[in-house]
Formats: structure tokens, C-alpha cells, sequence
């Protein structure tokens, strides 16, 4: 099994490389014996997860959009799925946006490209901002890279409707998430939203078939 697992880490090498080591899978839930990862990391490619007899773990791909939950044995993680051995692995496709993996922080900083609405008789029509990427849960999760600020996620094609959280460290989930599912809270199918924290921007849409409630990690996923 030693030499399965080198093997395996030995062929992902160069990929690994590539990567510069970004992660391109989230934990989504961990059950049981499990070494290597916890809920909520953000893994690598080359990383290298043990489970028990019985244990489990869900990956959420962010580039494949593959949902794995694997149970017993040995897994390390790919790029876009995960090699396994003697394990039991179920992958399942969800939605999600594989542009939330390639926004870079200049992206994420400046403002999108602008379209417009059409308005009646005399009125000016406001700029709408671009989505950069879409959402397909209806409570969005955000990586937080700092320990405070404000977060503000505001609609920008209506009017009305605006959210607020001041980041302190016992509102976020390992120290750098923020799920809207911990106050209940629900967007708009269909609508656009900026999200704005310490300098940083992002316009994203909320699918018009987006679900309330804990919906898949990765297709409501916002790294800030």
C-alpha cells in the first residue's frame, strides 16, 4: 500500500508543481477516524487522506464540480477528482461556477465591466455590474482572510435589499468562513449582489434555480 500511495503522490507531482500548491478542493464533511484534512480545509493537490474503518469525508472539487464522499481507506487528492485505494467513493455532479477557482485578487479588487437597464421616459438607467461568477445555493459561504471588518453583500440590479456582519473571529467556521445558513439567511434567485470586505470586491449572481438551505460547499462558495 506504501508503494501504491508514492506512486500515486509520484504521478501528481507535476501537477502539484503547476498548482503552485492552490487548492482546488474544499472539505465539505468529515465523519470518523480521518488524518490529513478537517472540515472546512481547503486541500491541494498531492494531499494525502487516511480513514478508518467506517470513517468518511466529502470533497467538493471547485474545477470539476465533482462532489466525492469517500469512506474507508486511502485517498489523495487531484486535480479535478480524487485517486483512491481500498476505498468506497461515490461521485455525484453539482452545480457550480469554475470561474470561483480562477479569480485572482486583481479580479476580486476591481470593479467588473458594466451592462444597462432599460428605464422608462426620462429616467437615467443605473449600471449594473457584471456577475464574475454564480452562485447555486441561496446562502452564500464567504472565505474571510482577515479576522475583522465589515462584510457587506448588497443587491445591485433592485433596491432594498442589504446585509451587514461584523467579522470577529466567533462568527466564522475554522477561523475563515462565514456561512449565511448560521442566521438563516436567504438571497433572491435571480438576483446580483456585491460582496465588499477590507478593500476587495466581487459581483456575483444567484442562479434562478438556486435552493435555500445547506446546499453543496462549492456552488455557493465566495473567496474574498
Amino acid at each position: 500500500m506504501k508503494s501504491l500511495i508514492t506512486a500515486i503522490a509520484g504521478i501528481l507531482s507535476l501537477a502539484t508543481a503547476a498548482a503552485a500548491q492552490a487548492p482546488v478542493a474544499i472539505v465539505e464533511d468529515v465523519q470518523g477516524k480521518v488524518v490529513g484534512v478537517e472540515f472546512m480545509d481547503l486541500v491541494a493537490p498531492g494531499k494525502v487522506i487516511k480513514l478508518g474503518p467506517g470513517a468518511s469525508v466529502v470533497l467538493g472539487y471547485m474545477k470539476s464540480c465533482w462532489r466525492e464522499t469517500i469512506t474507508g481507506g486511502t485517498a489523495v487528492v487531484g486535480a479535478e477528482q480524487s485517486m483512491v485505494h481500498l476505498s468506497d467513493v461515490q461521485r455525484v455532479k453539482v452545480e457550480c461556477d469554475v470561474n470561483a477557482i480562477k479569480l485572482s485578487d486583481r479580479e476580486a479588487s476591481q470593479s467588473a465591466a458594466t451592462t444597462f437597464r432599460a428605464m422608462g421616459p426620462g429616467q437615467q438607467a443605473p449600471t449594473v455590474p457584471t456577475p464574475q461568477l454564480t452562485l447555486y445555493g441561496l446562502s452564500p459561504v464567504v472565505e474571510i482572510k482577515s479576522v475583522s471588518g465589515t462584510l457587506i453583500i448588497e443587491r445591485v440590479d433592485v433596491q432594498g435589499e442589504r446585509y451587514v456582519v461584523t467579522i470577529k473571529k466567533d462568527v466564522l467556521l475554522r477561523g475563515k468562513f462565514y456561512d449565511f445558513i448560521k442566521t438563516q439567511t436567504s438571497l433572491t434567485p435571480g438576483g446580483i449582489y456585491t460582496a465588499s470586505l477590507s478593500g476587495r470586491k466581487l459581483t456575483f449572481k444567484i442562479d434562478s434555480g438556486a435552493k435555500a438551505g445547506p446546499t453543496p460547499l462549492i456552488g455557493r462558495l465566495l473567496r474574498m
